[in-house]
């Protein structure tokens, strides 16, 4: 079944061209030809398309009726790592189920959730399903296979350097800074806390409403091995950007969350500050959350 929808906009090819250079525009070119023939085979329409850094989502309708998500990446190590991930988590409520792969293709085929709006965009954060969702993906025993928690914080300072260097945003976060933190995150990730499987990319945009009967439903996972607070940081700091404190964070989920370590989710937060203000910083925005996010990187 063809495609309905353009599935490469502009865009969308500005911004995998950024992420992964020049020889991504083949790909591009050929997206089309690959969704016409994923859809054949596993009888999907596409009806909608949603943006992302490392690929493209779109949204379909299966011949069942049902509606799926159909996510292609060019880099065939996203989509092995990403459907590892799930597969491990497959039974857990809070985490999108894997209906089909083809990862020689870059391809995953997701269970659709609905209505799937974003957690960024609710009115109030769920707490208690936020915690629920932490619970279940960190009681799964980490498969064979994975990376670990340190290789994921060298590839995401590796990439933050990248996109510092030059950028307006080194006016305010030097790269000395940026080095402290990194050194912060690796002691972190080496030194021996943890055994669970880490989403690695668990803010609110990756977590979606799965309705009443479902909940926050996990999606996006960039998986390794280590120690669980690393996914909280996203969440605890969720209070500061509307006027609130750490600690605000703190209480809003340690009820939800048991064996909640505040101490080391402090820390985390502490070396991750250098990520939450760098696109801001960007954009020219001195809030009180990026004031207070680069006190951290002090």
């Amino acid at each position: 079944m063809a495609p309905v929808l353009n599935v490469m906009d502009d865009q969308a090819r500005a911004r995998l061209i950024r992420r992964f250079g020049e020889g991504v525009a083949a790909w591009c070119d050929d997206l089309p030809a690959l969704v016409a023939r994923l859809s054949e085979r596993w009888g999907l329409t596409v009806v909608d398309t949603k943006p992302g850094n490392t690929g493209r989502t779109l949204i379909c309708e299966g011949d069942d009726g049902a509606k799926k998500v159909l996510k292609l990446t060019p880099d065939h190590s996203i989509a092995e790592s990403e459907a590892a991930a799930l597969r491990a988590w497959d039974g857990c409520s809070r985490v999108a189920q894997v209906l089909a792969t083809e990862i020689a293709d870059g391809a995953i085929l997701l269970e659709g959730i609905d209505p799937g709006t974003q957690l960024s965009e609710a009115a109030d954060v769920p707490w208690a399903d936020v915690g629920d969702l932490l619970t279940q993906i960190h009681a799964v025993t980490p498969p064979p296979g994975f990376s670990t928690l340190e290789d994921r914080v060298v590839f995401m300072y590796d990439l933050a350097e990248r996109g510092l260097r030059g950028s307006v945003a080194e006016a305010a976060l030097s790269m000395e800074t940026l080095d402290r933190a990194r050194l912060r995150a690796l002691a972190l990730a080496t030194d021996g806390v943890g055994n669970a499987i880490v989403h690695g990319d668990l803010h609110p945009g990756n977590v979606l409403d799965g309705g009443p009967g479902r909940g926050a439903v996990a999606i996006d996972p960039r998986p390794s091995v280590g120690d669980p607070s690393f996914d909280l940081a996203d969440w605890v700091t969720l209070p500061m950007r509307d006027g609130g404190t750490l600690e605000d964070g703190f209480d809003a989920i340690a009820p939800h969350l048991p064996g909640f370590d505040a101490e080391r989710v402090h820390a985390w937060c502490v070396a991750l500050s250098p990520l939450f203000v760098m696109r801001p910083l960007e954009r020219g925005e001195r809030t009180p959350f990026v004031e207070a996010m680069l006190s951290f990187c002090r």
